[in-house]
């Protein structure tokens, strides 16, 4: 089949009233990105609450498809055939040559569906409806119609400049379009979990910075590369990220001689949330991400959350606190991070991981603990920032 242009369906955005245009114009930005990474010409416009791309010229289908499907805020993805209006017999004999090129076998029920946006159309919807059922049922007798639930929804889009025709709806990743929904930084591991915090984020339209903490010499220069290589991933969904990596390791060493080692993971991880916070508040980020899942290990019950959070004045969004890690590890595989996340590069959080983590820390205690550190943390933190390389992932 030569699909000529694609139609693109929305969902939320329809409801946006006087905004939506704003929501229209992001997301056609980020298509135009997406199809940037394809070989081949297409126009993007507006038309009617809804968005067409025409393509011009060769084109790659199954890879235009695939990029489209990266975009947030597409629902479906329509490949339309569209031509002239020659008058009802003509249109006629293109629908049946479309039915016969995209369904070789006709044993389908089937539903005419047209959408008049030229209303001096001769015709009316109800009459091309009826007329077009009558004239495909002559053609394949073998088809049969249901109008409650199709195999085939047929439809027809009458428009100013040519007609549409098109019954196929190949599904997109929802959402809404990134940039509408501000700015985060994501604290990015090498685990399964931080990927897909970051897409399940950027999927409600938040645009995506990050942060890894690398601990060399005890992590490799392969591990930082593993969390590039998820930022990459996840930068196909939400548009280009820029990577802050921060040498964490004289901070981890100082925490792991003079903290109890119960309260380790804890103690490094409110560090962690102060430096992430530091660096979202430079680059104007509204809040924090993480991969965190309630219960999942000791630093993600409700006492470790709570007091992680102690130390954060700016929000700190947690999309997989109720999934469990099969839940997550079925968006890790659609979205490709799965086989990356599990490659054996361990990262800062497992090396100096405590061998009997406390569960259930009191906020007062750790504090106390944290005043072990005092004579050094100022400048090992300062030290730490000044580290900070930024790797713009696109």
């Amino acid at each position: 089949m030569n699909y000529t242009s694609f139609l693109i369906k929305y969902a939320e955005i329809a409801i946006k009233g006087k905004n939506r245009y704003l929501f229209e114009d992001a997301l056609v930005k980020q298509i135009k990105l997406a199809l940037k990474r394809v070989e081949g010409d297409f126009s993007i416009k507006k038309t009617q609450g809804r968005v067409h791309i025409e393509c011009l010229g060769e084109y790659d289908y199954d890879e235009t498809v695939n990029e489209l499907q990266t975009v947030f805020g597409i629902t479906g993805i329509c490949p339309v055939v569209h031509v002239e209006d020659e008058g009802f017999d003509k249109l006629a004999e293109d629908v049946l040559k479309y039915i016969d090129d995209e369904y070789p076998d006709k044993n389908h029920t089937f539903k005419v569906n047209c959408r008049r946006a030229r209303k001096n159309y001769p015709m009316d919807s109800q009459e091309v409806n009826m007329e077009m059922g009558g004239r495909i049922l002559d053609a394949y007798p073998e088809m049969k119609v249901d109008v409650h639930d199709p195999d085939i929804m047929l439809t027809i889009e009458i428009r100013d400049d040519k007609i549409y025709i098109y019954s196929r709806i190949i599904p997109g990743p929802g959402g809404m379009p990134v940039g509408t929904g501000g700015k985060a930084l994501l604290l990015l591991s090498g685990g399964i979990d931080s990927p897909v915090a970051g897409y399940m984020i950027a999927k409600r339209g938040v645009k995506l910075d990050a942060v890894y903490f690398h601990a060399p010499p005890y992590t490799s220069e392969r591990a930082k590369q593993k969390v590039v290589d998820l930022a990459r991933y996840v930068s196909r969904y939400s548009g280009p990220i820029n990577l802050h990596v921060i040498n964490f390791t004289d901070i981890q060493l100082e925490i792991y001689e003079k903290c109890p080692h119960d309260e380790l993971t804890i103690i490094m991880r409110r560090y962690m949330m102060r430096i992430a916070q530091d660096l979202a508040l430079k680059s104007e980020c509204l809040g924090l991400i993480t991969g965190e899942s309630l219960g999942q290990v000791a630093s993600q019950t409700m006492q470790s959350l709570a007091a992680t959070n102690e130390v954060c004045s700016m929000p700190v969004y947690r999309p997989l606190i109720g999934f469990d890690k099969n839940e997550i590890i079925a968006i890790s595989n659609k979205i490709d991070t799965y086989e990356t996340s599990i490659l054996p590069y361990e990262d800062c959080c497992t090396i100096f991981v405590a061998k009997h983590p406390v569960t259930k820390p009191n906020i007062n205690i750790i504090k106390r603990s944290e005043t072990n550190l005092s004579e050094t943390i100022d400048e090992l933190y300062k030290r730490a920032i000044e580290t900070d390389e930024v790797i713009v992932i696109s």
